[in-house]
């Protein structure tokens, strides 16, 4: 599950990847200019002023003087105060094409009604404020030498034709027209796509990529509508559903923001102080606000209107100051080495760069440059999402293994906590009744051990005597383990209890051949048994004895951790080792590497230090020797 979770971002970003650079923008293309096209760069225009509403027949009967005014492509003239609707004058040349039209792609108009020898040859109203048209203009061949009127209305505070006109086959012009539009419809259908294939796959993912999932699929799902929606084509092409389109862009703008937070949330949490939450209540708080003055705007003009003049400021002014919080948060979370950070940084600052560079290109051009390559920042910055939601999952994945090794861990200390539970009933019930039978058979032997005068008998019961103290012994161990004797606790000082234990174990190296070292911190206290806790050191210490070759040693050593919370007791030998498998099962019962082992003085030693809230732990490795960690709370 978590591997299809990691192949489907991967997927996608493919996907943008192809569509973006497969297919190179329209207005690229178009730049390099119609190769047959002629164009014209000046033509003339008048305004209409505000009430005023002439016909084609009293325009074109009006003089040069009487209100037109020259205009050259590049240089659009302001809108006056209140002016509303204008006219367009064109001059058109001798039309030698076989197919002859007209073809504009910066005309900025809501209505646009164009005449030739006062005829309409083509009408385009609209009930929706939107002014962007790519023009295209079927001339018979009577209209040459003639001129064409263009009739413009305009809802907003631009008017008037931007660029040059060209003049020239119909089939290359309509050929042209489409391929302005192609880059950006192919994108914004790609991102609708990608975002409809990711919410579908939703179903087969982990649940706990939900929230990231469907917020980056909603974000991308608006930034397609809204493509698309700011795109000529559809009003141009499929103008019934041009009113739908235009307040898609609308809804789609308030749902990205909002989403958008929303999965930064997922990703880097909270935020300081829960800054990155308290932007996305802000974005959704906005968002009802801008949906509420969107539906409020049908019943009532002037509330329209006023969405009209604030909800693309409101949009525009929360998006900049919530993008500039974000990049102060991405500094930050830089400086921490946060991958996820870095990877938005660097396809936001793409983005950025873009459009920077954009900008200046357009002002250095005196307004010739038409902007274009900033949809490839877009899709920088979308696989930069992507990229984030990868790294989550791979997060994911790796915390999922490191818990599936703490619960192997887990397990076997739930194996092991059953066998000693069961051990220690087991003990507890047979100890008792085997212990006095043995003390019993003990005392028999030592009387006919006394009155036997044989050699041979007595060597016999001697042997038979060494087995029943063998056998106590291990009765012993079994009521050590079931029982600790933990019952009587005090402070103990490390310092005294080791040295005292080091008097005790010396005589039993030293008959091995082997040397002992004890380096203990003064005014090291713990809390325990001190019996006990000789018991326990010096089972560790019996097994490095009898672990011990030639020159043998064993050092003990005792100190405070780094943070001063605990005591740590390291007992080091020089001898044989260990293999790790056996180094893994260190502590179980009745498992052993000596002949007559039974395993269970380590296992009471476990015992014991666990009673005293302690835990050991060992190192070797084979031919160097073995390292016993035991570590206790200190105390002051």
């Amino acid at each position: 599950m978590i591997r299809t979770s990691m192949r489907v971002p991967f997927l996608i970003m493919l996907a943008l990847l192809l569509s973006a650079f497969l297919l190179p923008p329209a207005e690229a293309r178009a730049d390099r200019g119609p190769a047959s096209e002629d164009e014209i760069t000046e033509w003339q225009m008048m305004w209409e002023q505000p009430g005023e509403e002439l016909t084609i027949e009293e325009v074109s009967s009006l003089q040069d003087s009487s209100g037109w005014f020259r205009v050259r492509a590049g240089e659009p003239p302001e809108l006056p105060g209140g002016v509303k609707s204008a006219w367009m004058k064109v001059e058109l040349p001798a039309l030698t094409q076989a197919s002859p039209a007209l073809y504009s792609e910066e005309l900025t108009a809501r209505d646009v009604t164009v005449y030739v020898n006062s005829q309409i040859v083509m009408d385009s109203t609209r009930d929706y404020p939107y002014d962007r048209n790519h023009l295209l203009v079927p001339l018979a061949q009577e209209a040459s030498s003639s001129f064409l009127y263009i009739k413009l209305v305009s809802a907003s505070e631009r008017l008037g034709q931007q660029d040059v006109l060209y003049l020239g086959e119909y089939p290359r012009l309509s050929k042209q027209m489409f391929g302005s539009h192609l880059f950006d419809l192919v994108l914004g259908l790609a991102l609708m796509l990608i975002a409809l294939f990711m919410t579908s796959s939703a179903f087969f993912l982990n649940k706990g990529l939900f929230p990231e999932w469907n917020s980056l699929s909603l974000s991308i799902l608006s930034i397609g509508v809204m493509e698309i929606a700011y795109s000529p084509f559809i009003h141009n092409f499929l103008p019934s559903i041009g009113y739908l389109t235009y307040y898609s862009f609308d809804i789609a703008s308030s749902v990205l923001l909002p989403a958008l937070f929303y999965f930064f949330e997922q990703i880097f949490g909270k935020g300081p102080k829960g800054f990155i939450r308290l932007l996305r209540k802000a974005h959704v708080y906005i968002a009802i606000g801008s949906m509420l003055l969107f539906l409020s705007g049908f019943a009532s003009d002037t509330i329209k209107q006023l969405y009209l003049l604030a909800g693309p400021v409101l949009f525009a002014v929360s998006a900049l100051g919530s993008m500039l919080a974000m990049v102060v948060l991405l500094i930050r979370y830089c400086m921490q080495k946060n991958r996820k950070a870095i990877a938005l940084a660097a396809g936001f600052s793409t983005l950025v760069t873009i459009c920077i560079a954009e900008v200046i290109w357009y002002f250095a051009s005196g307004g010739a440059y038409k902007l274009t390559y900033w949809k490839f920042g877009i899709i920088a910055f979308i696989i930069s999402l992507f990229v984030m939601l990868v790294m989550k999952v791979t997060e994911n994945y790796r915390q999922v293994l490191i818990y599936s090794k703490q619960l192997e861990v887990f397990n076997n200390e739930l194996q092991r906590s059953e066998k000693i539970e069961m051990i220690s009933q087991l003990a507890a019930s047979v100890a008792h009744e085997v212990r006095n039978p043995l003390q019993v058979t003990r005392g028999f032997l030592q009387l006919l051990r006394d009155r036997t005068s044989h050699e041979q008998d007595k060597t016999y019961m001697v042997l038979a005597m060494d087995e029943l103290d063998r056998a106590s012994d291990i009765i012993t161990d079994f009521l050590t383990f079931a029982k600790p004797g933990m019952e009587k606790l005090s402070q103990l000082n490390l310092f005294e209890e080791l040295h005292q234990l080091k008097a005790i174990v010396l005589p039993l190296v030293t008959t091995q051949g082997g040397q002992l070292s004890l380096s203990v911190q003064q005014d090291l206290w713990i809390r325990g048994n001190s019996s006990k806790l000789k018991q326990a050191i010096i089972n560790v210490v019996k097994n490095s004895v009898e672990a011990l070759g030639e020159n043998g040693n064993i050092s003990i050593q005792a100190e405070k951790s780094e943070d001063q919370n605990k005591i740590v007791i390291c007992i080091e030998d020089n001898g044989e080792g260990m293999e790790p498998e056996a180094l893994e099962r260190l502590g179980e019962p009745y498992y052993s590497q000596k002949t007559k082992g039974t395993g269970l003085g380590l296992m009471v030693t476990f015992r014991i230090i666990e009673a005293m809230d302690g835990r050991i732990a060992y190192k070797s490795e084979m031919g160097k020797g073995t390292q016993a960690f035991i570590t206790f709370p200190a105390i002051n």
